[in-house]
């Protein structure tokens, strides 16, 4: 399928412009992502209708705390990403191109629509390298009833952002540390991360954060504390996901000391209304709770979810919360 967002050049070259790496690609080529290819001049889609993984997933896994708490949604995954982490924990469909199962917008619908789903989840890999089919199936689920989810690094242009807010429900982006050395460590730019957070907060989509961290590498507390400034700045009722990380892929530095992880909470609690730590137990942090009272809204044990209340107020002193039910 020919791909949207990109410009022919010389001697049959394109130029990418979905992300902010702009690939100049040869004929025969492909991108850093590895799924948009110039064959013949023009840029294809070519993972376009072929996922890599499929699943029905607590809406808690993804991880969304605050949107649709204790549903199952639909997940599906494709090849390829636009950024190179060194610790990706799903190196095996991200780096690259896997066998693929072909569906279609209205196959992923039907299945949903089985499994009692809320809706979809572009997630697993980074889904907006498949902007394409990512958007004909947000439009068929949204016509639909159905809701749109995207996990992703956030590593999309301004235009076809724009292009695909209007479908979109909710949104967890991987934050992934605060400073422009370390994405461009890992293939990717903080500003245009931090717009594309911005720009989805701003539209309306629900949204909530997740920042993995690694002692070793984006550790620092300075940097840490500027991060959830600039969350706070938007809104202190973002919430914010800290997960605990183990050696994958590249990485082999120790896990995350849950004791870390606690501290890192506790400082992210002077800025902002809503902490997780994920991917841990026994570290607390996982229950709801009223940022006025501290009345327990949502209670959770691993992915079972209790909700002590069916709207985004608190029972107890009916302060507003920032949540979807």
């Amino acid at each position: 399928m020919d791909a949207k967002y990109w410009r022919a050049g010389d001697n049959q070259c394109v130029r990418c412009v979905l992300c902010p790496h702009a690939c100049l690609i040869f004929n025969g080529g492909h991108g850093k992502c590895l799924i948009r290819k110039n064959i013949g001049g023009v840029l294809q889609a070519t993972g376009y209708g072929k996922i890599s993984s499929m699943a029905v997933d607590p809406i808690e896994k993804k991880p969304l705390y605050h949107f649709h708490p204790g549903s199952n949604i639909l997940s599906i995954g494709f090849n390829g990403c636009n950024m190179s982490c060194l610790f990706c924990q799903n190196w095996q469909i991200s780096t690259q191109e896997t066998p693929t199962q072909d569906t279609s917008p209205m196959e992923l619908l039907h299945t949903a629509r089985k499994a009692f789903s809320i809706g979809i989840a572009y997630t697993y890999n980074e889904p907006l390298t498949n902007f394409e089919f990512v958007m004909d199936c947000a439009k068929e689920f949204r016509e639909s009833g159905l809701k749109n989810v995207i996990v992703s690094n956030g590593m999309i242009n301004p235009e076809p952002l724009k292009e695909i807010i209007p479908y979109l429900d909710a949104a967890n982006i991987d934050l992934k540390g605060f400073t422009e050395e370390y994405y461009k460590e890992h293939g990717g730019l903080l500003n245009t991360v931090k717009h594309t957070i911005e720009t989805l907060f701003r539209a309306g989509v629900h949204i909530e954060l997740t920042n993995l961290l690694i002692p070793e590498k984006n550790g620092n507390e300075q940097d840490f504390e500027r991060m959830c400034r600039f969350i706070a700045d938007m809104s202190p009722d973002i919430p914010l996901h800290i997960s605990g990380y183990f050696p994958q892929y590249k990485y082999d530095f120790p896990p995350t000391p849950n004791n870390t992880l606690t501290d890192f909470a506790k400082k992210a609690k002077n800025y902002l209304n809503h902490i997780y730590i994920g991917n841990r137990a026994g570290c607390g942090f996982t229950n709801t709770l009223c940022p006025e009272c501290g009345q327990v809204l949502i209670e959770r044990s691993g992915f079972k979810t209790r909700c002590l209340t069916e709207k985004n107020t608190c029972p107890n002193c009916s302060q507003g919360f920032y949540a979807v039910f």
